[in-house]
C-alpha cells in the first residue's frame, strides 16, 4: 500500500498547502520518500495543487485529519484514494501505529472533515 501525507518542517500534519513536503510511505518497498509540495504557501488553490501533486504519485491513501482537506481537493481525489482520518498529530505517531491507522481507510469522509 502507497499512503500519502502532507507534513511541515517539523513533521506535523498539516492541511495541503500548510505542509512544505508530501510524505510517500511505500509498504511494498518498505521505503519512505519525500516530495517538495507545489501548493504549499498557496493563499488561492494551494489545497488543489498539492492535491493534483499528490494524484501524479498514484498514492492508495492519503492520511488525513479535519481541515487537511477542502472542497475542492476532496472532490477531485474522490475515487482515486482512500482516506485514513486520524487523530495524531505528526507522521511519526502515525508511523508507530501504522498498521492500526491503515484499518481506518475508507472510501468517503464526512463533510465536517473537508468542509471551508
Amino acid at each position: 500500500m502507497k499512503i500519502v501525507a502532507v507534513v511541515d518542517e517539523d513533521r506535523m500534519l498539516t492541511p495541503l498547502d500548510y505542509g512544505d513536503t508530501i510524505v510517500e510511505i511505500d509498504e511494498e518497498k518498505n521505503e519512505i520518500k519525500e516530495y517538495e509540495n507545489p501548493g504549499y504557501g498557496m493563499p488561492h488553490g494551494g489545497k488543489e495543487i498539492a492535491m493534483r501533486g499528490i494524484l501524479t504519485l498514484k498514492p492508495d491513501a492519503i492520511i488525513v485529519k479535519e481541515g487537511t482537506l477542502c472542497p475542492g481537493s476532496y472532490h477531485m481525489s474522490q475515487g482515486r484514494m482512500k482516506y485514513i482520518p486520524v487523530e495524531e498529530d505528526t507522521l511519526d505517531e502515525v508511523l508507530q501505529k501504522l498498521d492500526q491507522v491503515k484499518g481506518k481507510a475508507v472510501d468517503q469522509l464526512e463533510f465536517f472533515m473537508f468542509r471551508e
